[in-house]
């Protein structure tokens, strides 16, 4: 299964495409798509769609895995985000991928077991789990590739039970 992570956000959209074979988990790319803060905000969803459908038309995921939007202060920088989720979702049943939202709160579960991990801890999770010599740089794109990996952990999961 391939999966395309992503950690929504308007002026960082990390994204990760990681693949589960025989209950091993490869990355096969990942980054941060970046706008600039001065652009019209049509302008920045645009660049976000457009490279986001790169990827789905490159490494044809099986699903997308995205980061349920979590704020408690600001509620304008929410309805940015929003609007750049929104864009995600929409590519995603353009192209017909099945869906898996996931709280912060899951994430830092599935990889840690706590679920106040912080961003340091997760990083170091990620590096372990998909064998990578550093963290990535960008929180953005190693909150991506946790989403991904906590899809298939939450995948594994539930053929596990069904085969019970």
């Amino acid at each position: 299964m391939i999966i395309l992570g992503v950690d929504p956000g308007i002026g960082r959209c990390g994204w990760g495409i990681i693949e589960t074979r025989n209950s091993k988990l490869e990355i096969r790319n990942s980054g941060c798509i970046e706008t600039r803060a001065n652009s019209p905000i049509e302008e920045r969803l645009l660049i976000i769609s457009s490279q986001i459908e790169k990827f789905i038309k490159e490494y044809k995921p099986d699903v997308l895995s995205i980061e349920e939007l979590f704020f408690s202060t600001n509620a304008k920088t929410a309805f940015t985000v929003g609007q750049a989720r929104g864009v995600v979702l929409l590519l995603a049943g353009q192209n017909k991928l099945d869906v898996a939202i996931y709280t912060p709160l899951q994430v830092k579960m599935a990889l840690t077991g706590y679920g106040r991990a912080d961003k340091n801890q997760i990083g170091q999770m990620v590096k372990v789990i998909l064998k990578l010599e550093k963290i990535p740089k960008i929180d953005d794109t190693s909150d991506a590739l946790a989403v991904a990996i906590t899809h298939a952990f939450s995948s594994k999961l539930g053929k596990l039970i069904s085969n019970n």
